[in-house]
């Protein structure tokens, strides 16, 4: 019947709920899941959310996976095993218990390799959140094992989750530097850095021996950044942070013995190593050679070949492998034919304005301070050094200067090159060869270091003042280094209007002009129009 008036109406509509939270219904369907096994189904709307557009959908699913499967495993309700193919679980002559339990531990792998999914996801929050759910497996499955064995058969460690994780952390073709960043503080637990490096050794020559022989920059940079932050402990007594504790046997265990660490550590090693590196990875692994690797390794004299290729490369490669050619020296007897040549030969106008200077004159000074060294190759050296000078900026000349006359005072079988009073004053005569490459041929020993003389008239007062203390006798005690070594041009600026004036000029004949005094040789060669 129609509605008074004959004219059609329209129910008022009713208000449609907001869509729930991602969050609220994630929590609401665990809550549901873990009350009841007939709510079991839900865990397929869970997991849905893994595979979600909106980045909130997914971190909500990611963090539901880790409270559900985390409780199920401590409740037990996980078949533990050799897990069989779903179906010809679910139709084989057993209980409903264990049917539910292998239904259960699929949908737990196939969490696992979701989440092994979402570690190369464009966002960063949903990288790290799956990582950090996949370690938190780690921990679960080490406390409540999946595997069956018997008692003091084998020790306890989810192995292949953990080796899935570190395949995947290691991209090829994605930069992963924050998510190995983040993933730092789980290799702080001894069993963890140890079955990383364990796996690491395996996957790195794998993925390498593929590109047959080319480089593999963004694969190259993600293995090094894992490798550079893994921190060695230095004794056995520092092995106590476990995240997997074993209940029997536990100080028999691999990842429980030092000796086993370093063993792993230095396979790890030689394994990126041997592969072609980029020039700047070169670098960075050898800034941390001789402090991060070199002393936890079971053999570091494996090293020699590494060293010795990047010692022969020239250039500032070269300036840093002597960090660990040094350290192979002093503390392994390490002999290198023809070092002190290939020194020699290091020294040239580049090497005073390289950011790794300080550390390399710190060196150079370390393997010429043996008072034992020939007089001719302490002459040499000081010979290079100072012809270098002529050249180098005032803030490499205040170092430069202390560090010849420190050679000098080493070795005073070589004072005759600053007090030859003989030597004529035309450098053309100079008998040194620049050029020659062998500081035995060079002539050193013939010449003198009039370069020093010739910087007493440098603009730099500080400079000046620096090479004149050659016009006495050099007293015993050597110039300390350490503070000149980092010395930059800022430190020159900051100190120069901290100097207190000790007299002041009471005449002073006016400047004419931009160039300089009356009669001044500039003024007659050179006009501003």
């Amino acid at each position: 019947m129609a509605a008074p008036g004959g004219g059609n109406t329209r129910s008022p509509e009713r208000p449609q709920p907001e869509p729930e939270a991602p969050a609220r219904a994630q929590a609401r369907r665990l809550q549901l899941v873990l009350g009841s096994r007939r709510n079991a189904n839900l865990v397929f709307d869970i997991l849905e959310g893994l595979e979600a557009d909106q980045e909130a959908e997914i971190l909500a699913a990611a963090r539901t996976c880790n409270k559900l499967f985390c409780t199920l495993l401590q409740r037990g309700d996980l078949f533990v095993g050799q897990l069989p193919d779903e179906e010809e679980g679910l139709s084989a002559d057993c209980g409903a218990e264990m049917k539910y339990k292998i239904w259960m531990r699929h949908r737990y792998q196939s969490s696992i390799d979701q989440l092994l999914t979402l570690m190369v996801h464009e966002s960063e929050p949903v990288q790290e959140v799956a990582l950090c759910t996949l370690m938190k497996f780690v921990e679960c499955e080490g406390r409540w094992p999946l595997v069956s064995c018997e008692e003091d058969e084998r020790y306890i460690f989810p192995r292949e989750l953990l080796k899935s994780l570190v395949d995947t952390l290691i991209q090829v073709e994605r930069d992963a530097s924050s998510l190995l960043s983040r993933f730092q503080e789980y290799l702080e637990y001894e069993d963890v850095r140890y079955y990383v490096m364990a796996f690491a050794t395996e996957h790195i020559p794998g993925v390498m021996q593929s590109s047959k022989g080319d480089l593999l920059p963004v694969y190259q940079q993600n293995a090094f950044a894992l490798l550079s932050s893994i921190h060695m402990p230095g004794e056995q007594s520092e092995l106590a942070n476990f995240l997997v504790k074993q209940q029997n046997k536990h100080d028999e265990w691999k990842a429980a013995r030092l000796k086993e660490h370093r063993r792993i550590f230095e396979r790890l090693w030689l394994a990126f190593l041997k592969h072609k590196l980029s020039n700047n990875l070169y670098k960075k692994v050898l800034m941390i050679l001789h402090e991060s690797i070199l002393p936890h390794m079971s053999k570091p004299s494996l090293m020699i070949d590494f060293l010795t290729a990047a010692y022969e490369i020239g250039g500032a490669i070269s300036l840093l492998a002597l960090n660990g050619l040094f350290y192979l020296i002093h503390h392994h007897n390490l002999e290198y034919p023809d070092f002190y040549k290939k020194l020699y030969s290091l020294l040239d106008p580049s090497v005073l304005h390289v950011k790794y200077r300080a550390r390399f004159f710190h060196l150079l000074d370390l393997f010429l301070s043996s008072s034992h060294l020939p007089a001719y190759l302490v002459a040499a050296f000081s010979k290079r050094l100072s012809r270098l000078a002529l050249t180098s900026p005032p803030q490499a000349l205040l170092m430069l200067i202390p560090f010849i006359c420190n050679l000098i005072r080493r070795h005073p079988s070589c004072r005759p090159l600053i007090h030859r009073p003989s030597e004529t004053q035309d450098i053309s005569t100079d008998p040194y060869i620049m050029d020659e490459e062998d500081p035995t041929q060079c002539r050193a020993m013939e010449s003198s270091l009039w370069e020093l003389q010739t910087l007493q008239n440098h603009y730099h007062p500080d400079v000046a003042s620096a090479a004149s203390v050659i016009n006495k006798t050099l007293s015993n005690q050597e110039t300390d280094l350490a503070r000149l070594l980092d010395l930059s041009v800022s430190e020159l600026f900051e100190r120069e209007p901290k100097k207190r004036a000790k007299s002041a000029p009471l005449e002073f004949e006016p400047a004419e002009g931009l160039l300089g005094r009356r009669n001044d040789l500039v003024t007659q060669h050179w006009t501003l129009d």
